[in-house]
């Protein structure tokens, strides 16, 4: 499902999303247009200071996610382990505990929020002629698939 580049209604569709079909993990994957390369793992989102303008000129009130939410939601998955087990032909991954503040995190944030730590997010490089939509199709299949043995080893 893709994302508007608009916080309200992307953090509608997250909420939808866990209410609706109610996931074991819902994993988003974000562009990073400045990374070359690299594909970055993102820990945690962040409940405050998105103060810029997404796509229709608005920002969250007081810059915040979650009113009521803590300032920081850490995913279930570690991402660090994952970070450091997994390897892909052709891209760099690298582990992070900042995903910005804009949409990405935001609405990392909020189905961090609603699906209680069980979501993970990828920023991915933009498509270029060292990474092409199989490797990359590749690198995040195998990603989630090892996120995917960390969710059942916590069910076991």
């Amino acid at each position: 499902m893709q994302l508007p580049v608009a916080y309200q209604k992307a953090k509608e569709q997250v909420c939808k999303i866990w209410t609706t079909l109610r996931p074991l993990l819902t994993v988003h994957v974000g562009l990073a247009s400045s990374a070359k390369a690299i594909i970055i793992l993102e820990q945690c989102g962040k409940n405050k200071g998105y103060q810029e303008m997404d796509a229709c000129g608005f920002h969250p009130e007081g810059g915040c996610c979650m009113l009521d939410g803590p300032e920081k939601i850490e995913s279930t998955i570690n991402m660090k382990t994952l970070w450091k087990n997994i390897s892909v032909e052709g891209i760099d991954i690298i582990f992070s505990r900042d995903a910005g503040r804009y949409l990405c995190d935001y609405t990392y944030y909020a189905s961090l929020y609603y699906g209680s730590g069980r979501a993970a997010f990828i920023h991915v490089p933009p498509l270029s002629q060292s990474v092409t939509a199989d490797t990359l199709g590749k690198a995040l299949q195998t990603i989630i698939l090892e996120m995917l043995k960390q969710c059942g080893e916590e069910r076991e």
